[in-house]
């Protein structure tokens, strides 16, 4: 009586372990853990944003030092001197979206190719887990990480402009207030928040399944399916329904901004993001995105190395 007397508060004391809040503070832990090993592992994502930042510091210099101050005309040299920036901005996020691109068809796949996944099974970690550190490091933290590259380059760019146009005793306050760099990069964030991350999900989560399914070529696994889909549908019916949709997602996530060709430094006064986190397709992209890491988790399971 006594031996079964005692066995019961033990049995209860782990039950109430299993569910206090220390193991919800293991699973973060593992996922935190999981994340930093991505990007250990994964320099790309880091390096290329900064190869093109290199490249746009370098391009700057040269228009800054070969063009700007040669030309008599001010409005021109200003106009010389304001012109980079905006396509540094583009130049390092779309660097970095496609480094996300590639690191998401990559992602489950190398693992099997190189047999890592057997030693990282064999972890404490879940499949859950596994795909949930990838998938934020494709879709947040890649694009997150240019940003802050992006902003810092252009940082440089503006200190170095402005003593160019103090120099040549322009107006460095005009100079200044045209680039804008405070506005344009909240509205840089925002754009890279609501459309690259959560109205592109969908594309990124299948990149995942892909690369969590194929045994090779992850590649053409990825873009065979669709193209095949639509000339199916082309080839029998004469009509290109799944191509538009596929073109309007690509093209889409403009009811973030109620002008979207107004993009940047004015963007502040044609904010919408009501309209855009209550309009379907977000929710429905996000539902299908849902789906597609369900089941690149459920196939991670049973994969086995290449």
């Amino acid at each position: 009586m006594n031996t079964q007397s005692n066995t019961v508060p033990d049995s209860s004391r782990d039950s109430r372990t299993n569910t206090s809040p220390a193991g919800v503070l293991s699973a973060t832990r593992l996922f935190y853990w999981s994340v930093r090993r991505e990007l250990w592992e994964h320099r790309s994502i880091h390096i290329a944003p900064l190869i093109a930042a290199a490249a746009a510091l370098l391009g700057f210099l040269i228009a800054t030092l070969g063009r700007a101050l040669t030309m008599p005309n001010p409005a021109d040299r200003l106009r010389v001197l304001e012109e980079p920036f905006t396509f540094t901005m583009g130049l390092i996020l779309g660097t970095a979206f496609i480094v996300g691109i590639f690191y998401c068809l990559d992602a489950l796949y190398s693992e099997r190719r190189d047999r890592s996944i057997l030693f990282w099974k064999s972890l404490p970690v879940s499949d859950l887990t596994t795909v949930l550190s990838k998938a934020t490091v494709g879709v947040v933290l890649v694009l997150l990480i240019g940003f802050a590259i992006s902003v810092v380059t252009q940082f440089i760019m503006l200190l170095v402009g402005t003593a160019v146009v103090s120099a040549s005793g322009l107006d460095a306050a005009a100079f200044l207030n045209n680039v804008a760099l405070g506005r344009s990069s909240l509205m840089l964030l925002y754009h890279v928040v609501t459309v690259h991350m959560l109205w592109y999900a969908p594309f990124y989560a299948w990149l995942l399944f892909v690369s969590a399914w194929a045994r090779r070529a992850p590649f053409l696994w990825a873009v065979l399916p669709p193209f095949a889909i639509g000339a199916i549908e082309k080839i029998a019916f004469n009509t290109t329904h799944f191509a538009t949709l596929l073109q309007n997602r690509l093209h889409g996530g403009h009811e973030a901004m109620s002008m979207s060709d107004a993009f940047p430094p004015d963007l502040m006064t044609h904010l919408s993001s009501g309209r855009f986190l209550t309009s379907p397709g977000l929710w429905v992209g996000l539902v299908i995105a849902a789906a597609l890491l369900a089941a690149a988790v459920r196939v991670r399971r049973y994969r086995e190395p290449l």
